[in-house]
């Protein structure tokens, strides 16, 4: 497997050039072309008897939504100096259920940290979490401070999950040119079964020329999402791969609070897959 194609998402309200040029670098190390995307709708509550205000604001808002994805536009192709292996896509649409659909079109997909919930207006801005569950594709989560994306070291937060299988295949690009692979996992009273597990995802990961080793933390030691973020630190993680899945609904996170918490760790790479 390779990445062909890489489509990186940027906001309507935040400059394009420092993702842009992250996911460009990364285009460029994987022979990819990369499409950037972006996407907001008008948003406006509308009070009984002001439906002909209400829908003028919402073309108002139309407007300025146009306007800045063609300001974006032309920031994007300036980022990557006009290359015929980069592409632009602007909707007025929501975010994330537009990007979801236009992820067809890519191998993986780049999105910028996601913010804190009582800061994200979901008709400007991407729900990772929601994203994440509706892509069909993986998605890279940049950290906070965009660094250069230089996959030496990763982490593999392992489960035996569909998840968890799916994320570790999406994640082969970057796992085979990794010097130094750790599959943790956290056991909770199951010890047989769950280095069993590892073990078989270490042979899968060498059939496939990955070199890995493995670490088993017992959960009575500390909180899941608490072990995995450690050893992210001890190894100096330049990625972390896991599985994310949640409920029917997009932010109601399960696997014990640790895919949020991943996400939610902005000094690390992260990447996910559903």
């Amino acid at each position: 497997m390779a990445f062909r194609t890489i489509m990186v998402q940027l906001d309507i309200d935040a400059i394009a050039a420092p993702r842009a040029a992250f996911a460009w670098e990364l285009a460029q190390t994987h022979d990819a072309e990369l499409i950037a995307f972006c996407a907001a709708e008008g948003h406006f509550v509308m009070p009984k008897g002001m439906e002909e205000a209400a829908a003028q604001a919402i073309w108002c808002q139309v407007d300025e939504i146009e306007g800045r994805l063609n300001c974006l536009k032309e920031e994007f192709l300036c980022t990557v100096n006009g290359s015929d292996r980069a592409s632009w896509r602007g909707v007025v649409g929501n975010p994330t259920q537009q990007l979801a659909l236009n992820a067809r079109a890519s191998d993986l997909i780049v999105v910028g940290p996601p913010m804190q919930d009582f800061m994200i207006d979901h008709h400007r801005t991407v729900d990772a979490g929601g994203l994440i569950l509706s892509a069909g594709r993986p998605v890279l989560v940049a950290s906070d401070t965009l660094a250069p994306f230089r996959p030496e070291s990763i982490l593999i937060a392992w489960s035996d999950t569909r998840e968890a299988r799916r994320a570790v295949v999406d994640a082969l690009p970057f796992l085979v040119d990794a010097r130094d692979v750790v599959i943790a996992t956290v056991e909770g009273g199951g010890e047989v079964t769950c280095r069993a597990g590892v073990e078989d995802a270490q042979r899968f990961l060498a059939s496939h020329g990955v070199k890995a080793r493995s670490e088993v933390m017992d959960s009575r030691r500390s909180a899941p999402a608490e072990i995995l973020l450690q050893i992210g630190q001890q190894i100096a993680a330049d990625l972390i791969v896991l599985g994310g899945y949640g409920h029917s609904r997009a932010r109601e996170w399960a696997f014990g609070g640790v895919t949020r918490s991943v996400l939610q760790a902005g000094s690390f790479h992260r990447l996910l897959s559903n």
